[in-house]
């Protein structure tokens, strides 16, 4: 069983900021494969398929993104799923917007979500899909990816986010390794 997590922050006022990067790839796979988050279980919004015979459930967890960890594992413990078996997609502010950035494991970086995550299941050593939003100086990080994206940004992340279905395919079908080479250091625009 595979356990694909989208991060973000639930709420309208929360649409379109940069920290709800991975809600917003994670829905793109899912409106390309006909699939609604029509469940709702441990504060998490959730739907899952079938894919070579092995089930893969699609989460986005619905406490704030500080919080993540608490429902992942609290899917990951009901499901018994492995920690190799856990893929989690959030942004990044150290990956240029318009690229990702795949890796088997490493720090939060900073990122609220990811440290939660790395608490509740004693290690970092988890894969995850990491969305490139850039970094701002000029502003406060929190405000920064709470904040709404100007139009030409949401563009960008828009296209990034548009390549959702074939590298959540790709991730089903390859090895992640494979994967890794072909998404790193390149532009997902098309």
């Amino acid at each position: 069983m595979k356990l694909i997590v989208g991060l973000g922050n639930p709420g309208k006022e929360y649409e379109n900021t940069r920290h709800n990067a991975g809600f917003k790839f994670i829905d793109k796979f899912a409106k390309a494969n006909d699939l609604t988050f029509d469940k709702e279980k441990f504060n998490g919004l959730y739907t899952n398929f079938t894919h070579q015979g092995e089930k893969v459930i699609l989460l986005k967890p619905q406490k704030y993104m500080n919080l993540s960890g608490e429902v992942l594992i609290k899917f990951k413990d009901f499901y018994k799923i492995d920690t190799k078996d856990i893929l989690v997609i959030c942004d990044d502010l150290d990956t240029e917007l318009g690229k990702i950035k795949i890796k088997y494991k490493g720090t939060s970086g900073g990122h609220n979500g990811l440290k939660n995550i790395e608490n509740h299941l004693h290690t970092n050593e988890y894969k995850r899909i990491k969305i490139g939003i850039s970094s701002n100086k000029n502003h406060d990080i929190i405000e920064y990816v709470v904040g709404k994206m100007p139009q030409e940004e949401l563009e960008e992340l828009e296209k990034v986010t548009d390549q959702a279905p074939q590298i959540l395919k790709d991730y089903l079908n390859i090895t992640f390794d494979n994967l890794m080479n072909k998404y790193n250091n390149k532009e997902v625009i098309k």
